[in-house]
């Protein structure tokens, strides 16, 4: 069964000051919830019983918020507002915080990963997504949990789900290219249409296994010029003769990480989209 999931939720969100200067760039609301709340939520429907956040030492705001407040509590009960318990109270898993130094730590998706190297047992599986970012289903159901079960069910070692968008698009994002069995090849960034090998982009969910923690470990150690990706490291494990499988997602793929994306996910969440 795979019960861990890492979370990478440091750095300063300097894309989205000067809001962030205030608050974590992870506590952003989305509706009445911070984004982060649905990146938890999708884990505890997947079965994840732990969840490692990859945190800058600077913050406060999310482990408060996965906290027990005694105190509210008391005073929801004292003034007869029992029904509101709910909406406060965490989810029934253990958090950790791992903290990511952001001045001193390699910048880029592979870094908080890393740091999370010795929670993964050599027989294990992980859960890895970016903690700005989520899918909007209307079915209840869950991309971790589709993601988690296809990979137990099928006894894969490594998959991510990709998203699909419209084709005058693929020339923003970095695209996937699968082979015919659904198997990651490589990412290619920003082609034309024309050249696109799918319109698949990467949505940074993922489930590794421990195998990939030695590409991981290898890629740290050496120096690289800008920032440190996890899909660079992805791509040496599958040119190792590992597979990766990939897997499309269900549901509205919603990032908080922008302005635009942020807003636009708001007016999903509350249905404000005449």
């Amino acid at each position: 069964m795979i019960t861990k999931a890492i979370i990478p939720v440091a750095g300063w969100g300097t894309r989205r000051l000067p809001i962030t200067k205030a608050i974590e760039k992870s506590m952003l609301p989305v509706g009445n919830r911070p984004i982060i709340d649905y990146v938890v939520e999708d884990c505890v429907k997947a079965g994840i019983t732990d969840i490692y956040f990859v945190v800058s030492g600077h913050d406060t705001q999310l482990e408060k918020y996965y906290s027990k407040n005694e105190e509210l509590e008391a005073h929801l009960i004292r003034n007869n507002l029992e029904d509101k318990l709910s909406l406060i109270q965490p989810p029934d898993i253990t958090f950790h915080y791992i903290v990511q130094d952001s001045e001193h730590d390699a910048y880029g998706t592979a870094t908080p990963v890393w740091l999370c190297r010795d929670v993964v047992g050599p027989d294990e599986q992980v859960l890895v997504i970016m903690g700005d970012q989520f899918f909007y289903r209307t079915d209840g159901g869950s991309n971790a949990a589709d993601l988690v079960n296809r990979v137990t069910t099928d006894g894969l070692s490594a998959a991510l789900l990709a998203v699909a968008i419209p084709d005058e698009k693929v020339s923003q994002y970095g695209i996937i290219k699968k082979d015919e069995n659904d198997n990651y090849i490589e990412i290619v960034d920003k082609p034309s249409s024309e050249n696109a090998p799918s319109n698949l982009n990467n949505a940074s969910f993922y489930v590794f296994n421990a195998a990939l923690f030695a590409y991981l470990d290898r890629y740290m150690n050496v120096s690289h010029d800008g920032e440190y990706m996890i899909t660079d490291v992805i791509n040496d494990y599958v040119a190792g003769g590992n597979a990766v499988k990939v897997l499309e997602a269900t549901g509205e793929y919603l990032d908080g990480g922008t302005v635009h994306g942020w807003v636009h996910a708001n007016r999903v969440i509350t249905g404000d989209l005449a």
